[in-house]
Order: C-alpha cells, then structure tokens, then sequence
C-alpha cells in the first residue's frame, strides 16, 4: 500500500535553530536516536518507539521532526510511518547523528579509559 509523503524542508533548508529546537526534547531526541541507530534507514510505525505520552502528544512530535526536516513522515490513512532522512542530515550537518547516538557526555558509549 502506497503512502503520502509528508513533505518537510529541502535538504539545503535545513535550520540549525529549527533542528537544535526540535532536538531539545527528551522525547523527540530519543526517537532520532533511535530511527539514528538503526543503519537499514528501515520505516518504523509510530507506535513502535516506547513514548510514556499520549497519541495525541506523539503526533505533535513527529510534527515537529518532520517540519525541522529530520524525518519523513508516511500517511497510510490509518496509520503513519516515520523514515529519517539520514543523506539530508548527514548532508547539511554532518556528524550529528553519530553524535547522537553516541550520547550524552560523560556517558559510558563515550569513555575510552577504564575508569
């Protein structure tokens, strides 16, 4: 079944600011990490990331990504499918989801010592 694509910004539109903003949530960052550490690119159904929120508040969210141009989102009529959009990120701001998949600092995916 063939979906409709929700369209965000242009690859060489892509905000910063906007990106920055949309990453700042918890919740928000967590489903890029996520979409991020997973290198098959694969669509996943909105209900698959384990949000302790609402339908409704999840729908705001994947708004959000989808307007800061992170992801893309599938309208099946039913249900939505989320792709990130890997080659555009990694285009205009490379590195960043190797950061995010890295995590925080201090966190143990970045210490090399043995502390």
């Amino acid at each position: 079944m063939t979906g409709k694509n929700l369209v965000g910004p242009e690859a060489d539109a892509l905000d910063l600011g906007a990106v920055f903003r949309a990453l700042a949530d918890d919740h928000r960052r967590s489903v890029l990490t996520q979409l991020a550490a997973d290198r098959d690119d694969s669509e996943r159904g909105c209900n698959s990331f384990d949000l302790p929120i609402s339908k409704q508040t999840q729908t705001h969210h994947f708004r959000v990504l989808r307007e800061a141009g992170l992801v893309d989102e599938i309208d099946y009529g039913n249900r939505k499918g989320i792709r990130l959009r890997r080659a555009d990120i990694e285009k205009r701001f490379p590195g960043l989801l190797a950061l995010l998949v890295a995590g925080p600092p201090g966190s143990a995916a970045l210490r090399t010592d043995a502390s």
